[in-house]
């Protein structure tokens, strides 16, 4: 065994058991950082705005700090652009993480010394966390690769903009930097088809250990790999061991990726944002993933029911019920303020809190009061590869067609398959079936003869590639939405499946 590889297996260690003395006092520690954040930002524009110095309680700070998004914070987000300090953190962040929103364009998320603990020393636990629990550590003597985007950061107003994951790559460990893939070089090119290939050059002759990155983008990696070679990953590698991935739900990519390694591998789920880590998987044998509690984050929860009404319900960790969805909203030591990530979280345990992410609040189909979510979508497909075990899907998202030329509106389906269904009338069946059971109002529907049952349009391979780099979303931290209230991503699929 290497060194690393010995000396983390202490360090892990010592990390599980700080973790333990957080994990188990949810409510304690959160109201320490309540408290600590509030003490933090009393003398900002912020704190003044909202009076800062005068709130004794959590019920007055709920009364003084509205839920907001982007772009209520955004003129507060342009002061510090323009160089002031002491906005929404005392003195001016480190970073600007840029990011892109689905309404506000392109946002920049404010990163304060304070606040890289909670990206970097989260990634690094999670890692931790796998070897104290498994013992296996060997992976960190080999090559390890981060799919991400560019490290090239600029520099405005004494203050460095880049993307979260770029801005991350240079808070690499010292003692990791070594065995890391890909090179400083390759990581800056911007055009993700010229990129992957570079990537591809560099780590093909490389004993691979681990390999992390957004599950889609991992499969046109492993995909153009295969073709270069002929062989399954596990051939090309023959050290993969472990996968780590995070921003969408794995269980839609699992089939494929397994068969394009050769065999099953260790997994550890991030959910990193740009706005702050907020979990991780802390073990291999227990559902869902932890809840960073400790780490300069204060949350609220909203009930999804309750998310557009006027006076939503505002729920702290200790409030929230197993098995229900809530909206995420965080307060942090980077300056954010009542601010909605836009996920939907379930939590399915509370000694530890460990959460499932369910969604995105505004991403569902509703256009006939059905209201259903992603975590519906992807049970029901999931439900559908189960019962057609050869079916293997690449993408997909789901569109409502509201006023179709003939017969009743309907739930559209795009789905890209890299190995379709033997029987594709059964599978859509399974679907809507299965779909109809997670649903009452969609079940309720269907029976009452509002809707017909969902119709499948299967897209040829590399549609969701096109589409994606038509609209300079290819690669990086992008992602396609599961689904859509209206029909602009399934209009453009279609349009990019005409023209290619």
């Amino acid at each position: 065994m290497g060194i690393r590889s010995v000396l983390s297996k202490p360090l892990a260690q010592f990390v599980v058991q700080r973790q333990q003395e957080w994990m188990h006092r949810p409510g304690e520690t959160q109201q320490r950082w309540f408290q600590a954040l509030l003490e933090g930002a009393k003398n900002t524009a912020f704190g003044r705005d909202h009076r800062f110095k005068d709130i004794n309680s959590y019920p007055e700070f709920r009364q003084a700090v509205p839920i907001r998004d982007y772009e209520d914070l955004k003129p507060y987000i342009e002061r510090i652009l323009a160089g002031e300090s002491d906005v929404l953190w005392k003195g001016k962040p480190v970073y600007m993480a840029k990011t892109s929103g689905t309404t506000s364009g392109t946002k920049y998320i404010p990163i304060t010394r304070e606040s890289i603990p909670n990206h970097i020393n989260s990634a690094r636990d999670a890692l931790l966390n796998y070897i104290h629990e498994t013992g296996k550590s060997a992976f960190l003597d080999k090559k390890l690769i981060f799919l991400s985007g560019s490290p090239e950061l600029v520099v405005k107003n004494g203050i460095n903009i880049g993307r979260l994951s770029g801005i991350s790559n240079h808070h690499v460990p010292a003692y990791l930097r070594t065995n890391q893939l890909p090179s400083y070089e390759t990581n800056t090119i911007e055009d993700w088809e010229t990129k992957l290939e570079k990537i591809i050059d560099e780590t093909l002759t490389q004993p691979m250990s681990l390999i992390s990155g957004i599950p889609p983008w991992v499969q046109m990696y492993f995909d153009r790999i295969q073709a270069r070679t002929g062989k399954k990953i596990k051939d090309v590698f023959p050290d993969f061991s472990l996968f780590v991935y995070g921003g969408v739900n794995f269980e839609p990519y699992r089939a494929k990726l397994y068969e394009s390694i050769g065999k099953k591998i260790d997994s550890i789920e991030t959910y990193p944002a740009s706005e702050g880590f907020i979990a991780y998987q802390d073990t291999q044998t227990e559902e869902g993933l932890l809840m960073m509690l400790n780490s300069g984050i204060f949350f609220e929860f909203i009930p999804a029911e309750d998310y557009f009404s006027k006076n939503p319900r505002r729920l702290t960790i200790e409030q929230v019920e197993l098995g229900k969805n809530y909206a995420v909203v965080i307060h942090n030591n980077a300056g954010l303020w009542g601010y909605s990530l836009g996920d939907t979280v379930k939590f399915v345990s509370n000694d530890p809190y460990r959460l499932l992410v369910t969604g995105r609040i505004k991403h569902f189909i509703s256009a006939f009061g059905e209201h259903v979510i992603g975590e519906e979508v992807e049970k029901a497909l999931y439900y559908a590869m189960e019962q057609h075990p050869e079916t293997e899907v690449v993408e997909f998202t789901v569109a409502p067609m509201v006023s179709p030329r003939e017969g009743l509106p309907y739930h559209e389906w795009f789905v890209e398959f890299a190995t379709p269904p033997h029987d594709a009338e059964a599978f859509v069946r399974d679907l809507d079936r299965r779909l109809t059971e997670l649903n009452v109002y969609y079940k309720d529907l269907i029976s009452g003869s509002i809707l017909r049952p969902l119709k499948l349009t299967v897209l040829p391979r590399e549609t969701f590639r096109n589409y994606m780099k038509a609209q300079g979303k290819l690669g990086g931290q992008n992602k396609v939405p599961r689904l859509s209230n209206d029909r602009v991503i399934g209009e453009g699929l279609l349009e990019t499946m005409q023209t290619v």
